[in-house]
C-alpha cells in the first residue's frame, strides 16, 4: 500500500520539488491550496478528509515575503501563515485517524541579526521586528493545543537554494556584471517603518552579513531523516553546516558562473532598487548565522555541506534545463 502524503501550499518551488519526489517514489500525494488540488482553504471538511489517514502532512502555505511590507502585505503575510496553520491543526485534531507526523514551515529569520556567533536551537536568541514577529506567531500557532497522536516539527529553513529560489535573481545580477557584495550602510528611517518593525538597522559592513543556506536536496533529505527520528519534535534548523557571508557567496557564485568581475551594490542602490521591484532590503542585509545543531547531533549527513558544490549543482542543472527548453 502506497504512502499518503499531504502537502499544503505546494505552489512554490519547494512544494513542487517535494510533490514530484514523493510521486516518483510511488506515494499518493494530496494537495491543499487556494484553488485546484484535492482540498481548498475555506473547506474545513474537505481538509479534514484529506489529512485523515495520511502518513505525513507538510505545510508550506504562506504569502511570499518577497514583497514590500506595506499594511496590506504585512497583514496578509500574517494571515496566510496563521490561518492555514490553525485550519490544519483543527482538521488534525478532529480526525479519527490523525497523521503521525506534521512538518510546518518556519524560518531561520526568527533568530536575531548575528555577526558575533551562530544561532542554534539550544543557544540561539530570537530577534525583534516584523519578520521575527511573524515567525514567532507562526510557531505559536503551530504548537498550540493538544495533538496527542501527531508529532510536530517546525522547519526553521535558511535560504533554500534550488532552481526557482531566491538564487535566480542573484544569478541574473552576476551575469550582468552586478554580482558584487550587497553592502549595508546608513539610511533614513521613517516613524511608520520603525513602528512596523520593518526598518533594517545598519550593522554589518562590507558585505560581511552572514548567509545561511541549504540545498533543496537537503531540505528533502532532512525531512526524510526526521521522519525516522521519532524522538525529535519542536523546532529544527534546516541550514547547511557551513554558512558563508554575502561577500563570499557572491564571489563564489561569480566563480561558478565564470564571471570575473562583479560591481558591489551599496545601501542606497538597494533601497532604490527594492522599491522598484517591490521587495525589502532586509532580505539581503540581515545577517543570518544559523547552524543545524539538532540534525548534526542526530547524525544527519548533508548531501551539500559546502556552498560551491551546491551552487555548481544548481547552476549546471539549470543550464541543462535551459538548453533542453531552447531545443
Amino acid at each position: 500500500m502506497s504512502e499518503r502524503i499531504v502537502i499544503a501550499g505546494a505552489s512554490g518551488f519547494i512544494g513542487r520539488y517535494l510533490a514530484e519526489h514523493y510521486r516518483a517514489q510511488g506515494a499518493t500525494v494530496l494537495l491543499i491550496g487556494r484553488s485546484g488540488g484535492d482540498a481548498r482553504w475555506g473547506d474545513p471538511d474537505g481538509i479534514r478528509s484529506v489529512v485523515t489517514g495520511a502518513d505525513l502532512v507538510i505545510n508550506l502555505a504562506g504569502k511570499s515575503v518577497n514583497c514590500r511590507y506595506g499594511d496590506a502585505n504585512r497583514a496578509e503575510i500574517f494571515r496566510s501563515r496563521l490561518e492555514t496553520t490553525r485550519v490544519l491543526r483543527e482538521a488534525i485534531a478532529g480526525s479519527d485517524t490523525p497523521p503521525p507526523l506534521w512538518f510546518n514551515a518556519s524560518t531561520a529569520t526568527i533568530y536575531r541579526h548575528a555577526e558575533d556567533r551562530p544561532m542554534t536551537e539550544s543557544t540561539g536568541e530570537l530577534g525583534i521586528g516584523f519578520s521575527v514577529n511573524v515567525a514567532k506567531a507562526w510557531e505559536r500557532e503551530f504548537f498550540a493545543g493538544s495533538l496527542p497522536g501527531t508529532r510536530r516539527v517546525a522547519l526553521r529553513m535558511a535560504i533554500v537554494l534550488g532552481d526557482g529560489s531566491a538564487l535566480l535573481p542573484l544569478i541574473a545580477l552576476a551575469r550582468f556584471g552586478l554580482g558584487g557584495p550587497q553592502r549595508d550602510g546608513r539610511w533614513f528611517a521613517t516613524t511608520a517603518r520603525r513602528n512596523a518593525g520593518t526598518f533594517h538597522e545598519f550593522r554589518a559592513r562590507g558585505g560581511r552579513q552572514k548567509f545561511s543556506w541549504i540545498h533543496i536536496r537537503d531540505v528533502l533529505g532532512s525531512i526524510e531523516f526526521l521522519r525516522a527520528q521519532p524522538g525529535i519534535d519542536g523546532p529544527v534548523n534546516l541550514a547547511a553546516p557551513n554558512p558563508s557571508d554575502n561577500r563570499t557567496m557572491m564571489a563564489t557564485l561569480r566563480r561558478v558562473l565564470g564571471v570575473p568581475v562583479g560591481l558591489p551594490a551599496f545601501r542606497w542602490m538597494l533601497e532604490a532598487g527594492s522599491a522598484v521591484i517591490r521587495t525589502e532590503t532586509e532580505l539581503v542585509l540581515k545577517s543570518r548565522w544559523v547552524l543545524p545543531e539538532r540534525l548534526l547531533d542526530a547524525g544527519y549527513v548533508f548531501a551539500f555541506p559546502e556552498l560551491e558544490p551546491a551552487l555548481r549543482d544548481i547552476v549546471s542543472s539549470r543550464e541543462l534545463l535551459d538548453a533542453a527548453a531552447s531545443r
